[in-house]
């Protein structure tokens, strides 16, 4: 009999039936808690990492619903020419163009496309490149009128394409940060996101008065974080082929 356990850290990754879970540590949570992040990271939380070792177990009597849910998971789409993708939720085509054009979205009788010279990862990077593009515009104008409403100096903001969240907010640089595969989405959910992290410049938790703030610049937000809940999944399968 060991007099010693062994001690689990922050970020530590264990194989439980063969899924890879990666061990957090959250001073916010309120309890062990599991998940899967929208590129498919299982992740399980405890409130301290003196607590990761019940968040170990949770995992591994979990295990059952780790492995269903990631079979159940949306397979990767690559951005490739003939491929269909969504474009402020609405379906568009991929086309190619000749020669190294930029990606572009066009419009023809069949509906919107985007069209882009380049071949293999080329393609691929030019379509990501004009998702960024539009991400950053749309959700630049949203921020706007969102810090306007509530009397705020314009914010700096990023793109990246975390795994586990769709915007960040850092109140003491005034810095906002989102994922540029909210372009994908109903611009409403985009919306809501660029809403939520303006609130966290008025409120950095989410108390009650934080959420009545996101509800004052967009109403019940509950169909939008469900959309998310529902659809997140697809959207980081996108581009991932």
């Amino acid at each position: 009999m060991t007099l010693f356990r062994p001690r689990h850290r922050h970020g530590d990754v264990l194989e439980i039936e063969g899924a890879r879970v990666r061990l957090r540590a959250d001073s916010r949570a309120r309890r062990v808690s599991l998940r899967i992040s929208g590129s498919g990271e299982v992740i399980a939380t405890a409130p301290s990492e003196r607590r990761l070792a019940e968040a170990v177990a949770f995992a591994k009597s979990r295990a059952d619903w780790i492995l269903e849910r990631l079979q159940a998971r949306p397979s990767a789409v690559a951005f490739a020419p003939g491929g269909v993708i969504a474009l402020r939720g609405e379906t568009v085509r991929l086309e190619p163009a000749p020669g190294a054009a930029a990606a572009r979205v066009v419009a023809t009788p069949e509906g919107l496309a985007i069209r882009s010279g380049g071949e293999g990862e080329a393609f691929s990077r030019r379509v990501e490149a004009l998702l960024k593009r539009e991400a950053r515009r749309d959700l630049e104008a949203r921020v706007e009128v969102h810090c306007r409403t509530l009397a705020l100096p314009q914010p700096k903001i990023g793109l990246g394409d975390p795994q586990s969240r769709w915007g960040s907010c850092t109140p003491g640089r005034a810095s906002l940060r989102f994922s540029w595969r909210l372009v994908m989405a109903p611009p409403a959910v985009l919306d809501y996101v660029a809403a939520h992290e303006v609130a966290h410049l008025v409120h950095a938790n989410h108390s009650a008065d934080f959420w009545a703030v996101v509800r004052a610049l967009v109403g019940d937000e509950r169909p939008w974080r469900s959309w998310l809940k529902t659809h997140g999944a697809a959207l980081h399968a996108a581009g991932r082929g």
